[in-house]
């Protein structure tokens, strides 16, 4: 006899007294297997949906240019916790990568410096939902090692004959770099406009300019190259970083995982470690 028939023999005789025989014990038994196995089947459905697939495959980040040894540190731990997955990255300019994205560039997430770099994406459709925010930046002058030249605040910068570099203004450092020198009422004529901020940090390292603006993390990342100078102003150019996965991600589930990771406390950890701010 099937479950069903057996619950509704049951139900027939719910106002009869019960009787000990071996059929009544028999149909008791089987409508109990009944009800173990229904409540066996909705525990491994409801277990399924709650499990994640096994990842495997290539997850492509697109991050910008100051985001390259956290992200790298993230990546390998990620590939490490889901063998089978491979994380590549493409760093530089969030300009350019927004570009690049929208041109129909294969990418799984986008990770931004500026809400309005990541808005160059979101307007086109090209995220299925809502950009987080999950770290802030904010800028330092990096001069040379042992700062040769006195550097102390943005408006020494301006002294004739240094030689200053900043990102380029359609960037978020070089963006932020001109807020910050708004807010001071400066204007400053540099020796180059780089396309991201580990350009002008490079141009710092290589002895090729005196100083240049760029975000704390990377002059913290550079370590012995450079020196960090720290000014007020900068306080009014504090960058956030706003994160998420694409819509045509080639592999969406590995990008969800990859930004919980970021998201998490342990991705937290290795931000703040280099400088990054909580958002």
């Amino acid at each position: 006899m099937t479950c069903s028939a057996l619950r509704t023999r049951r139900t027939r005789r719910i106002r009869r007294p019960l009787r000990a025989t071996g059929a009544g014990a028999a149909a008791l038994l089987a409508l109990s297997a009944c009800s173990s196995a229904s409540s066996s089947d909705r525990g491994t459905a409801s277990s399924g949906s709650g499990s994640s697939a096994k990842l495997s495959g290539t997850v492509t980040v697109f991050a910008a240019a100051s985001l390259q040894e956290s992200f790298e540190t993230l990546g390998r731990e990620f590939e490490k916790d889901h063998p089978g997955t491979k994380v590549v990255f493409n760093f530089g300019g969030s300009d350019t990568l927004a570009a690049s994205i929208t041109s129909g560039a294969p990418a799984d997430v986008f990770a931004a410096a500026s809400p309005g770099t990541m808005k160059i994406v979101t307007d086109q459709e090209n995220t299925p939902g809502r950009p987080v925010t999950f770290v802030r930046n904010e800028l330092e002058i990096a001069t040379l090692p042992s700062n040769p030249h006195g550097i102390s605040s943005l408006d020494d910068l301006t002294e004739p004959g240094l030689k200053v570099v900043l990102c380029d203004k359609s960037v978020p450092c070089g963006a932020a770099a001109q807020t910050a020198l708004k807010a001071s009422n400066l204007k400053l004529t540099p020796v180059s406009y780089e396309q991201d901020v580990k350009s002008a940090l490079t141009k710092v390292e290589l002895k090729e300019a005196d100083a240049a603006v760029v975000y704390k993390t990377d002059v913290k990342s550079a370590g012995d190259k450079v020196e960090g100078v720290g000014f007020p102003e900068s306080a009014e150019a504090v960058n956030d970083y706003p994160i998420a996965p694409l819509k045509n991600a080639p592999n969406p589930a590995a990008a969800k995982a990859f930004i919980e990771l970021v998201r998490s406390a342990e991705g937290r950890q290795v931000l703040t470690g280099a400088g990054f701010l909580k958002p």
